[in-house]
C-alpha cells in the first residue's frame, strides 16, 4: 500500500474544489450601508441614550474624563434592547489575556421570572464588571492556581458590537482584565494606562506652544496584516501546520518567489471571494479595512486598515485575525498567521503604523516646510530619543519564537533597531545638529517621459523597506512586529517610551523658558540640538540588510539582540522598571510577570515543535525512507540477478541519510528528555542552544530525503503543492 494516500486525497480534493456556500448578494446592500451596522457606535448611542447619558459617555471617550457609574444602568438597558433587536440572546465580556489571544465569557440575558417564564435582564453592574476565572491564564506569578478571582471591566472607549453566528448573535463588550489584587492580567489595561500617560505628556508640549486646553491626545495605529491562505485539505494532512502553525519539514520547491510574479498580481478567484466576505464582515463590525493585495510569497496576502485610536485599533486587529480564520474555513481554506509558515519564502509581519493626534490634527504631520514646523520637530525628536534610549525594549516587544524565524531574513528588518527618516527630515535634523534648520528639500514632481501621463507628485524622500522603524510621511511604521502577535504589547512600549521622552523635553523647555513664551524658540533649538547630537547613532537611511550596516551598528553601540531569549534577558534593567512604574503603565511585579510569561511561552512553543519534529520524523519521514530503501535494495538485487553489474549510488546515498536521520532523531529525543534546571530564563536558553539545533539537524536530513524519495512514497503535502495548487 502506498504511504501517501492522505496527500493524494488532499490534492484530489483541492483540484476538485467546489464552493460550499452560495455567493454573497453584494448588490443587495451597498457597502456604505453596512459599515458599523453591528456596532453600538456614536449614532446608535445618540439615538437610544438619554441626552445627559450620551453627553457623559462622550466626555469619557473624547476627553478621557472619569466615567460616572450612575449612567451605566441607562447604557446597559439601551445596549440590551439594541442587541436583542439584532437577535442577541447572550452578552460576552471580551478580554485579551497574556496568551495574546481573544477570550470571551458568555452569559444569557434571560433570567427566571419566578412564574415559570423568563425575562431579559442586563444591568449596569453586569455591564461594568464581569468575573471570569483568573487561575488558568498565564500570570507570571501574579496569581497562584488556587487564587481564582479575576475581573473584567467595561472599556467605554472601545465600542460594543454584535458577533453573528449562523445560529444566533452575541453582544460583545470589550473589557480590561485584572486580578483580585488589582494587577493587570491582560494586554488592554497597560495599553490604556500608556495612552493616558502619553496624552498627559503631549499636553505639556502643546501648552508650551500656546494651546491652553489641548484636550485628549491619542496614539493612533493602523496595523497591516500579512497572512497565507492554503487549502484546508493540505492543512490537515500536515500535523506540523495545524498544531504549530508552521511547517517543520519541507524541501525547497523548484519555484519559490524568485520570479516576483506573485507580488501585487491578480488575486485568484477563490481567494478574492474569501477576501470580499472577510471585508464585508469586518465592515459590519466597524473595522476600517482599506487595502488588499497579493504579497511577495506564493499564497501570501495582505489586508490593511486606515489608522484609528490605538486602543480601538488593537481590538479591531484581534477581530481581523479571528474573522480571517473563520471566513477562510467557509471557502475550504486555512488562514496561516504564523510569521514563517514556510522556509525559504517570505514570512509574514504586521507593520504597525503609529502616530499621535489631537481631535483635529496629526502631531507627526511635517507640512511642506518641516524646518519651520517647531511643534512637529519637537514631537519627532521625542520619538527619535525614545527609540535610541529604549531600543532593547522595542526589540523585546516583538520577540517571540515565531518572529525569530523572520527577523533579519530578506523580507524583514534585522534585530537591530534603527530609524529611517528619509532624505528631507534627515537633512533638517542635520542642520539642527549644526546650529539651526533654515530650509527643507522640496517634494516636486516626477516626469516619467510619457506625454499622455500627467506629472506625478513626488515625495520629498524615498521609502526604506529594510528599516525596522521608518518615518513614512506623517507617521512611523514599526515594521518588525510579527504577524501572529497582538499589537497591544508594541503599542504599550511605544507609548511609554515616547511619554518618557516628551516628559524629558517638556521639563527642559519649561526650565529654559521659565514661563516666558518669548524664550521658547531659543530653548527648542537648544534642546533639539542636544537630542539629535546624542541620539543620531540610531538614524540610518541605508540598507539594513547589508553586512556593512551590522558592523557599523556595532561601532555605534546599537544593541543586536538576535533571538527572543536574548531580547527578554536584556530588559531586566532597573531603569526600565522605574520608567514603567513612573508613568503607571506596569508595576515592577507586572513587568517581571510578563518576562516570565513570554519566556515560558517560548519554551512551550519550542517544546511543542520539538516533540512534533520527533513524531513526524519517526512516524512519517523515516518509514517512507525505509520503504524507498527497501525498493532500491530489491531493484539492485533483481538487476544483479539479471547479470547486470551496477553500482546503485542512490541506494548508498539513501542508506547513509537513513542512518543520519536515525542519529539526528535520537539526539533530538535526548535533548527533549533532558531536564534543564534553574530559572525560566535558563530553560529558555537550553531550548535555544540545545533543542533548536537538534530540530534543525533532523529537518536538514529529512528535507534532503524528500528530494530523493520516490514521489509515490512521500507522505506529506509538499511546498510545491501547498503553495501553488489553489
Amino acid at each position: 500500500m502506498k504511504s501517501n494516500s492522505a496527500r493524494q486525497a488532499a490534492i484530489s480534493a483541492v483540484t476538485n474544489y467546489r464552493p460550499i456556500s452560495e455567493p454573497l448578494n453584494f448588490l443587495d446592500t451597498p457597502t456604505k450601508d453596512i459599515f458599523g451596522c453591528n456596532v453600538f457606535n456614536d449614532a446608535v448611542m445618540r439615538e437610544r441614550l438619554p441626552k445627559a447619558v450620551y453627553k457623559a459617555i462622550k466626555k469619557t471617550i473624547r476627553y478621557g474624563e472619569k466615567l460616572d457609574p450612575m449612567v451605566a444602568d441607562a447604557v446597559a438597558t439601551a445596549m440590551k434592547d439594541w442587541a436583542i433587536s439584532k437577535g442577541a440572546t447572550h452578552y460576552a465580556h471580551v478580554f485579551y489575556p497574556l496568551t495574546g489571544q481573544t477570550a470571551e465569557k458568555h452569559d444569557s440575558f434571560l433570567s427566571p421570572d419566578g412564574q415559570g417564564g423568563a425575562i431579559a435582564e442586563f444591568t449596569g453592574k453586569q455591564l461594568i464588571q464581569g468575573e471570569p476565572d483568573a487561575s488558568s491564564f498565564p500570570s507570571g506569578g501574579l496569581r497562584a492556581t488556587f487564587e481564582a478571582r479575576g475581573y473584567t471591566a467595561w472599556d467605554v472607549t472601545s465600542p460594543a458590537y454584535i458577533l453573528v453566528n449562523p445560529n444566533g448573535t452575541t453582544l460583545c463588550i470589550p473589557t480590561a482584565y485584572c486580578s483580585w489584587t488589582g494587577d493587570a492580567l491582560d494586554k488592554k489595561t497597560p495599553l490604556l494606562r500608556s495612552m493616558q500617560a502619553l496624552s498627559k505628556q503631549a499636553q505639556r508640549i502643546l501648552k508650551l506652544f500656546g494651546d491652553e486646553n489641548p484636550g485628549l491626545i491619542t496614539a493612533t495605529a493602523g496595523p497591516e496584516q500579512e497572512y497565507f491562505l492554503i487549502d484546508r485539505n493540505f492543512y490537515y494532512a500536515r500535523p506540523d501546520l495545524h498544531v504549530c502553525g508552521r511547517t517543520l519539514f519541507g524541501a525547497k520547491p523548484a519555484k519559490g518567489q524568485e520570479f516576483e510574479d506573485q507580488y501585487f498580481g491578480a488575486i485568484p478567484e477563490r481567494v478574492l471571494a474569501c477576501m470580499l466576505e472577510t471585508e464585508r464582515e469586518l465592515y459590519k463590525l466597524g473595522v476600517p479595512v482599506k487595502t488588499r493585495h497579493n504579497e511577495v510569497a506564493p499564497s501570501q496576502y495582505e489586508i490593511a486598515p486606515v489608522y484609528e485610536n490605538a486602543n480601538v485599533a488593537a481590538d479591531h486587529q484581534q477581530l481581523v485575525m479571528l474573522t480571517l480564520q473563520r471566513v477562510a474555513a467557509k471557502y475550504g481554506l486555512a488562514c496561516l498567521l504564523h510569521e514563517k509558515p514556510f522556509a525559504n519564502v517570505n514570512g509574514s509581519g504586521k507593520h504597525l503604523n503609529w502616530s499621535l493626534s489631537t481631535e483635529t490634527a496629526n502631531l507627526l504631520e511635517p507640512g511642506d516646510t518641516p524646518h519651520d514646523n517647531a511643534q512637529f520637530l519637537v514631537f519627532c525628536a521625542a520619538v527619535i530619543r525614545a527609540v535610541y534610549k529604549n531600543a532593547e525594549l522595542l526589540r523585546a516587544a516583538i520577540a517571540h519564537a515565531g518572529n525569530d524565524h523572520r527577523l533579519g531574513a530578506n523580507e524583514a528588518p534585522p534585530a537591530i533597531i534603527s530609524i529611517f527618516l528619509g532624505e528631507q527630515l534627515s537633512d533638517v535634523f542635520e542642520q539642527i545638529a549644526k546650529g539651526a534648520a533654515k530650509s527643507s528639500k522640496k517634494a516636486g514632481f516626477l516626469n516619467v517621459g510619457v506625454d499622455t501621463l500627467p506629472p506625478l507628485p513626488k515625495d520629498a524622500g524615498d521609502r526604506n523597506r529594510t528599516s525596522p522603524f521608518a518615518f513614512t510621511g506623517n507617521k512611523f511604521e514599526f515594521r518588525a512586529v510579527g504577524s501572529s502577535q497582538s499589537i497591544s504589547g508594541p503599542l504599550v512600549i511605544l507609548n511609554t517610551i515616547v511619554s518618557d521622552s516628551l516628559d524629558y523635553i517638556a521639563t527642559e523647555l519649561e526650565k529654559a523658558t521659565g514661563g516666558d513664551p518669548k524664550k521658547l524658540n531659543k530653548a527648542i533649538q537648544s534642546v533639539l540640538k542636544d537630542v539629535i547630537s546624542e541620539c543620531s547613532p540610531v538614524l540610518f537611511n541605508g540598507d539594513n540588510y547589508s553586512e556593512a550596516w551590522h558592523k557599523e551598528a556595532e561601532k555605534r553601540g546599537l544593541p543586536n539582540l538576535r533571538d527572543t531569549v536574548s531580547a527578554h534577558a536584556a530588559v531586566t534593567k532597573p531603569e526600565y522598571a522605574k520608567m514603567f512604574a513612573k508613568y503607571n503603565v506596569l508595576s515592577k511585579r507586572e513587568l517581571a510577570s510578563r518576562q516570565d510569561i513570554y519566556l515560558e511561552r517560548y519554551c512551550k512553543d519550542i517544546g511543542t515543535e520539538s516533540k512534533l519534529t520527533l513524531n513526524i520524523g519517526r512516524k512519517f519521514v523515516l518509514p517512507a525512507a525505509y520503504r524507498y530503501q527497501k525498493e532500491l535494495a530489491s531493484t539492485a538485487t533483481a538487476v544483479k540477478a539479471a547479470g547486470v553489474d551496477t553500482d546503485n549510488q542512490t541506494l548508498a546515498k539513501v542508506s547513509g541519510l537513513v542512518t543520519e536521520l536515525e542519529a539526528a532523531l535520537n539526539t533530538l529525543d535526548a535533548a527533549i528528555n533532558h531536564e534543564a534546571s534553574g530559572s525560566v530564563l535558563k530553560h529558555a536558553e537550553y531550548f535555544r542552544d540545545k533543542v533548536i539545533p537538534a530540530m534543525l539537524a533532523v529537518r536538514s536530513v529529512a528535507d534532503t530525503l524528500e528530494s530523493i524519495i520516490s514521489d509515490d512514497l512521500w507522505p506529506l503535502p509538499t511546498y510545491q503543492e501547498m503553495l501553488f495548487i489553489k
